[in-house]
């Protein structure tokens, strides 16, 4: 498993804990470092597990904005809760963080989505990000 792969699937699993156990958000370090420690112990991914988390955290309040503009059948308190993290990661990537191209964060989160979500997560987190991108290219917002 590539690092960035692993550091996306860590980052997934952190966000699934800590909205599972409605924890607070200071919690969400402690829930990374422990899951770092446990599922990949040595692992070095250079904070970018970490970057995903903060950054999801930092603009949760706009990604969830856009899960339920472009998610409109589902509420977001209706999406499995491991769907609705594959999507605000993607998200972040696709959206906020400026280094990832486009494509690659709607991939990879299709890939998270295949592995560990339900039989069409897959292709709901794929409708979702593939709307966002088409709003995206037409404002000319695409990264390479």
């Amino acid at each position: 498993m590539a690092n960035r792969h692993l550091s996306r699937t860590l980052a997934m699993q952190t966000l699934y804990q800590w909205d599972f156990n409605s924890l607070d958000d200071k919690e969400l370090k402690n829930i990374l470092n422990y899951n770092l420690n446990e599922f990949a112990a040595g692992f070095n991914d250079e904070g970018f597990a970490e970057h995903l988390v903060d950054g999801v955290l930092k603009n949760k309040k706009e990604i969830d904005k856009l899960i339920g503009k472009y998610a409109t059948e589902w509420p977001i308190e209706q999406i499995t809760i491991v769907d609705r993290n594959i999507l605000r990661m993607g998200i972040y990537e696709l959206k906020f963080d400026p280094d990832i191209p486009s494509k690659v964060a709607i991939n990879e989160a299709i890939e998270v989505a295949k592995t560990y979500g339900g039989e069409s997560s897959g292709k709901f987190v794929n409708g979702v990000l593939g709307a966002i991108f088409k709003e995206m290219e037409k404002k000319g917002e695409v990264k390479e």
